[in-house]
């Protein structure tokens, strides 16, 4: 029950800051409050919310995966190839998620069986995927994207709101019931709170971190098609720097970088809160240098705030166990 209220108020005091943030541009700037606009923050969380929600899943197991941005670029020129070549975007989008699980999986083979440190780990991969991803294009860009690949992204629904803020949605409630009501979330969790107590309680411990760096990588593969129909052309050197801001938006969202805490709600609000900061300076005139500052300064104060609740929490035990 702490737990879970401990998560809860995370979430909660992530909507309090969107909500205020909105309530600020606005007053600088009122067109921020349009319908227009707030759709457009909506669209603008969807790559990072993407490869948050998938980091979330290796960040929970007290690991990292520095190669989403990488798995991005190989997905991105690998489907983009497909479609050039005639192949039914349908095919080549279940191509797309099946190579970012391998890819993802191929991270945890390095870390579970070889035992490999998350970090070393997924930074040799995160170099070497996207020299595959250059080999693969021999460098140049590929181009011409089918319109009707194109356009299963990039549709709206409802009148307005793009198909791709739906896959984000989607992607998080899946990840949700994965984390919180099925044995792999509970061995997830377990997992980043102390793993050699879950290897004795006979855990298939190798096998739950392999599934995790999969979905990390399926997360990465979504994303990197919703911008290749976005952008009608997949670049080799895409998704460079991208896995610094997914990181940041799970840390934001409650995602504790040792292990063992994390939810795909709070993950997916600190996307939006990012999107929504960076949205905002743009409309006000911010130059962008100090847009990397304020999300810099985000981030230490998100980091800070875990600090402050751990501090809460040893206080709080301390005081009972005298009681």
């Amino acid at each position: 029950m702490k737990l879970k209220s401990a998560g809860f108020n995370r979430e909660f005091s992530l909507i309090a800051a969107i909500i205020i943030m909105v309530i600020v541009f606005s007053i600088i700037q009122p067109v921020y409050l349009s319908t227009g606009n707030l759709l457009d923050i909506m669209d603008q969380s969807v790559i990072n919310g993407l490869l948050a929600l998938g980091i979330t899943y290796a960040i929970i197991t007290g690991g990292i995966d520095l190669s989403v941005g990488s798995i991005f670029a190989i997905v991105i020129v690998v489907v983009g190839d497909l479609l050039v070549r005639g192949v039914d975007p349908v095919i080549a989008i279940v191509c797309g998620i099946g190579l970012g699980f391998l890819l993802g999986l191929f991270n945890g083979l390095l870390i579970s069986k070889l035992k490999l440190q998350p970090f070393i780990a997924t930074l040799g991969t995160m170099s070497a995927y996207r020299g595959v991803a250059y080999i693969i294009t021999g460098g140049w860009p590929v181009l011409d994207i089918p319109a009707n690949f194109r356009s299963i992204f990039n549709s709206k629904l409802f009148g307005s709101i793009p198909v791709s803020i739906f896959v984000l949605l989607a992607f998080a409630v899946v990840g949700h019931v994965i984390l919180k009501y099925t044995k792999l979330g509970t061995y997830i969790y377990a997992i980043g709170g102390n793993e050699e107590a879950t290897i004795l309680s006979g855990v298939n411990v190798n096998r739950s971190k392999m599934l995790a760096y999969a979905i990390s990588g399926t997360g990465a593969a979504l994303a990197g098609m919703v911008l290749l129909a976005r952008l009608g052309s997949g670049e080799p050197a895409a998704g460079q720097t991208y896995e610094l801001n997914a990181i940041a938006a799970a840390a934001i969202g409650g995602a504790s970088l040792a292990g063992g805490r994390g939810t795909m709600i709070g993950t997916l609000l600190g996307a939006i809160l990012l999107s929504t900061l960076k949205v905002g300076l743009v409309v006000v005139g911010v130059d962008t240098f100090w847009q990397y500052i304020a999300t810099g300064a985000i981030i230490v104060i998100a980091a800070y705030f875990e600090v402050i609740q751990d501090k809460v929490k040893k206080i709080n035990f301390t005081k009972k166990k005298i009681a």
